[in-house]
C-alpha cells in the first residue's frame, strides 16, 4: 500500500524527520511518500494557492504517478487537505485516511486557533530573524524540551527552501476559511489528536468522530506537532487500527 504523508501550515516533508523512516521500519509492506504542498519544499518559489480546494489539487498533480488507492496521512492542515481530497476523491482513489490534530469549519473558530495562539502567530509570520522564528514554531506546537539542534536544523531547513511571507498568509487563510462538505467520506478515518495541543483544541477532532463516527485517539500530553513529540504512540495507534 502506499501512503501519502502531507504537513502542516509552511512546513515541508523535511520537517516530518525521521517519522517517514519509522513508518517504513514499522510497516515494511508499505511505501511512504513526503509530498510537499506548493509554496513549501522543492515547491516554494511556487505560489500558494489560498484555498484548501487549490492546494489539494496541486498536490494531487504531484502524485499522478503513484498507484491507487493509496492513503492520506495528514498533519494539521495537511491534514484538511487530506479531508478535502477524500471528499473529491473518485471511486476507489483513497483506501486509508488518518488526521492528526486537524480542524474544520465544523468547529468553532476559538478551537480551530486557540485564542491565546493568535498573538504568537502574527508574531511569527511578521519576525525577520529566522532562527528565533523557527525556535518559538517548535516552541509553540511541541511541548516537549526543544533542542538546540532541533531548532538549528529547522532554521536550515528554511534558510534552504524559504517559504515566503506571502505564501504564509495564503495557507493561513486557506486552513481558516475551510470547511468540509456534509457527505461522508469514509467508513472509518482515525483521527489522532493531542489534549495537550495549545495551537487546535482536541474538541476539533471529536467533532469529525461525532459528525461521522470516526475512530479517535486521545494523547493525554502531547503538543500540536504529534509527530515530533510521540511518534512511537502514533505508530502503535495506526499499527492497532489498520487491523481493525
Amino acid at each position: 500500500m502506499d501512503w501519502i504523508l502531507l504537513r502542516g501550515l509552511t512546513r515541508e516533508q523535511a520537517h516530518w524527520g525521521d517519522f517517514p523512516r519509522r513508518l517504513q521500519a514499522s510497516f515494511p509492506s508499505h511505501r511512504f511518500h513526503a509530498v510537499d504542498l506548493p509554496g513549501t519544499g522543492v515547491h516554494f518559489r511556487e505560489a500558494s494557492p489560498d484555498t484548501i480546494a487549490g492546494i489539494r489539487e496541486a498536490v494531487r498533480r504531484q502524485v499522478l504517478h503513484i498507484p491507487k488507492p493509496f492513503s492520506l496521512l495528514g498533519l494539521s492542515m495537511g491534514g484538511m487537505v487530506a479531508l478535502d481530497w477524500a471528499q473529491h476523491a473518485s471511486t476507489g482513489e483513497i483506501q486509508n485516511l488518518v488526521l492528526i490534530n486537524a480542524s474544520s469549519g465544523f468547529s468553532p473558530p476559538w478551537q480551530r486557533v486557540r485564542p491565546a495562539s493568535w498573538p504568537r502567530i502574527f508574531k511569527l509570520i511578521s519576525c525577520r530573524e529566522l532562527f528565533d522564528r523557527e525556535r518559538d514554531i517548535l516552541r509553540l506546537t511541541s511541548n516537549r524540551e526543544v533542542p538546540l539542534g532541533l531548532a538549528k536544523q529547522w532554521y536550515r531547513i528554511q534558510r534552504q527552501r524559504p517559504v515566503s511571507r506571502r505564501n504564509a498568509l495564503n495557507q493561513l487563510a486557506a486552513a481558516t476559511r475551510f470547511r468540509p462538505g456534509a457527505k461522508r467520506p469514509m467508513t472509518d478515518a482515525l483521527l489522532l489528536a493531542s489534549r495537550g495541543d495549545r495551537l487546535v483544541h482536541w474538541k476539533c477532532s471529536s467533532a469529525l468522530e461525532q459528525r461521522w463516527q470516526w475512530t479517535l485517539k486521545l494523547h493525554p500530553d502531547a503538543g500540536h506537532d504529534l509527530v515530533l513529540d510521540e511518534p512511537e504512540w502514533i505508530l502503535n495507534q495506526l499499527a492497532e487500527w489498520l487491523i481493525r
